[in-house]
């Protein structure tokens, strides 16, 4: 079995052949074979059952040709380990049975106990470092992105709750980061050491914040995250969800490897604000995939004309995938990100 390693090359600005390709949320929801699986189990029963959930990473690398898997899980799960009940609501997302709303809320919130409690999602790991020929990435949800869900009880658009304890209880809002901080780094540490090549923080909702609230509030416990995990050969992703370009320059010297931009912000002007320190990741809008394929890969040409002017690039949107997504589109863009890449990169170098 041959090891394609590009996306590792790419993240650390190594040469490729062409391009690599993901795509986020790529293991689920647009499959009809995974909605099949889905009439059976929910999202959460599936996870519970590493073989299961490992055959669903696999889909997308079998069927798109994809150049790393991502770990089918949920932002959520590791939170049940510190004492948190909630549910996966279909059409909702994540609702909390017990919201945090106080510090004794807080103060109830237990350590992580990886191997105990989460014990399948790391089988799940080891599982497909043993069966996958590309790198599998693993993940967690960024400190401010779960407290959100923490603290509202479900999701929120205005996120008031959680601006409230930020503006009003500062000393409270911290401590909760820190113990935030602390579950995201020792579940993000045991996926590295049970198999995982990579690993991505998500914070999907912080561009709900000011640069200046970001700093103040999030990137000192982001950089901790980071700063944990320093000493880990594997590399280091954060995306800071949609509508996060303004934050961007706030993320000079953070020590990650790729910073994932989603499609308000271009590749080159995304450099930019990040000072061409790190090799990015983005940033097609998924729901360029509604339209014709002739659509589909001009904006496609336009990205990965960009992302290959300088090392470090890879492919994928700028958001998850959702549902309606046609799983034949995804595969064309997969090959034609592949086949217009190498085209590129095969004329660079036979022109040097």
């Amino acid at each position: 079995m041959t090891y394609n390693d590009s996306f590792i090359r790419a993240c650390r600005k190594q040469d490729i052949d062409r391009l690599p390709v993901w795509y986020m949320r790529q293991a689920g929801r647009y499959d009809p074979d995974y909605q099949k699986i889905k009439e059976k189990y929910s999202l959460l029963e599936i996870c519970q059952q590493p073989e299961l959930a490992a055959e669903v990473t696999l889909m997308p690398v079998r069927k798109l040709g994809v150049d790393a898997a991502i770990l089918y899980s949920d932002i959520m799960n590791p939170v049940a380990s510190i004492g948190i009940d909630f549910d996966i609501v279909k059409n909702i997302g994540p609702v909390i049975d017990n919201p945090i709303r106080t510090a004794a809320d807080v103060e109830r919130l237990t350590p992580i106990d990886v191997e105990g409690d989460l014990s399948h999602v790391l089988e799940t790991i080891r599982i497909l470092d043993r069966e996958l020929d590309v790198p599998l990435i693993t993940f967690a949800g960024a400190p401010f992105t779960i407290a959100s869900y923490l603290i509202e009880g479900r999701p929120s658009k205005s996120y008031i709750r959680t601006k409230t304890m930020m503006y009003s209880e500062p000393e409270l809002w911290h401590s909760l980061m820190r113990k935030l901080g602390d579950m995201v780094a020792t579940y993000l540490r045991k996926h590295v050491e049970n198999g995982g090549k990579a690993f991505q923080l998500f914070d999907s909702w912080v561009g709900a914040l000011s640069p200046l609230d970001f700093r103040t509030y999030v990137l000192p416990t982001i950089r901790y995250i980071f700063d944990e995990l320093r000493d880990l050969d594997v590399p280091k992703i954060y995306f800071p969800g949609v509508s996060s370009g303004e934050l961007l320059p706030e993320l000079n010297g953070l020590p990650v490897d790729v910073i994932g931009l989603d499609w308000r912000v271009s590749i080159n002007e995304g450099r930019r604000r990040l000072g061409g320190s790190y090799a990015v990741q983005g940033n097609l809008d998924p729901y360029v995939l509604t339209g014709p394929s002739e659509l589909i890969h001009q904006h496609a040409k336009r990205i990965i004309d960009e992302g290959l002017q300088q090392p470090g690039y890879i492919f994928n949107l700028g958001h998850g995938l959702f549902p309606e997504a046609s799983i034949d589109k995804l595969k064309e863009l997969t090959d034609y990100v592949h086949d217009y890449s190498a085209q590129v990169l095969k004329q660079r170098t036979t022109s040097q």
